[in-house]
């Protein structure tokens, strides 16, 4: 059941990750890839401390505080740099599509470490899932904007990053808590961007947001910052990182439909189908026998 309840807690994430890519992919003509990671991570630290103070986490061990802020400055810093920077040349549903690799990249850095060992029926189920994301996504190939390849092989950089992080991750929440290992890496992550910022000038773009702009960046950082990355510390405690992974492919059906809205990318009736393909992927990788 814990594990189950960890693979929906991260089917949730990825939902909201994937309207984080088309609030992203909005926001992207307004400000550069580190303003945008300032607003996201800034805001989402500020949701994210409070809620660990009232509730008194276990914070991680003095022994753990750097490799804890190491992974939270590779995912939050680099890897949401790269993330900003991959959508300005490329839609919300082609980045998200190149996203939804991870799944194949966390197994292999999994297996690579000893984390996690392969299996024929995992490695199936994460297979059956990027199908139903190509299939979804299909029709819109075609409508690329030039030169979106450079945008997908941006992305598949900032994926291993975020491999690593799923793989590296498990063992220092399990040592403190989900609340305490998020504060903190998101902590040193947005303070390396508020750095970063203050030193190119990235910061001062947010004096120039309207109302609309204010409102896109807030559901941004409570929404695609703090509330989707509670749910996958808390998916990564109670699963494997490959399950966790592989409900990513969630992520670019959930991008395409809110794009469709903010930016007017086009909208296919495959997407439906590629979502039960995508389920049944999930579905396949994360109901293995406890023999096997």
């Amino acid at each position: 059941m814990s594990e189950r309840l960890g693979v929906l807690l991260a089917v949730i994430s990825s939902m909201l990750g994937g309207t984080a890519a088309a609030v992203t992919r909005y926001l992207v003509t307004d400000a550069d890839p580190i303003t945008l990671g300032i607003l996201r991570w800034g805001i989402g630290f500020l949701c994210v401390l409070p809620a660990a103070l009232i509730l008194r986490v276990r914070w991680p061990k003095r022994g753990d505080w750097l490799p804890v802020a190491a992974l939270g400055f590779c995912f939050f810093g680099v890897f949401f740099v790269l993330y900003n920077i991959a959508m300005g040349y490329t839609t919300a549903a082609r980045a998200s599509l190149a996203l939804s690799t991870l799944p194949l990249q966390t197994m292999l850095v999994g297996a690579l470490f000893g984390v996690e060992p392969l299996t024929v029926r995992k490695s199936i189920g994460v297979g059956v899932a990027i199908l139903g994301v190509f299939a979804a996504l299909a029709s819109g190939l075609a409508a690329a904007p030039i030169g979106a390849w450079r945008g997908e092989l941006i992305m598949q950089g900032a994926v291993l990053c975020m491999s690593a992080y799923n793989v590296w991750s498990r063992p220092f929440i399990q040592r403190s808590s989900a609340l305490g290992f998020l504060a903190v890496g998101m902590g040193a992550g947005a303070a390396a961007l508020i750095l970063v910022g203050t030193l190119t000038g990235s910061i001062a773009v947010l004096g120039t947001f309207a109302a609309p702009q204010w409102i896109a960046g807030i559901y941004l950082g409570v929404f695609g910052g703090a509330f989707a990355f509670i749910l996958w510390v808390l998916a990564l405690k109670r699963t494997t990182p490959t399950r966790v992974a592989t409900t990513m492919t969630v992520n670019p059906i959930a991008a395409g439909l809110l794009a469709t809205q903010l930016v007017g990318e086009p909208f296919a009736l495959n997407l439906v189908i590629g979502l039960v393909a995508v389920f049944a992927g999930i579905w396949i990788a994360t109901t293995e026998s406890r023999r096997a």
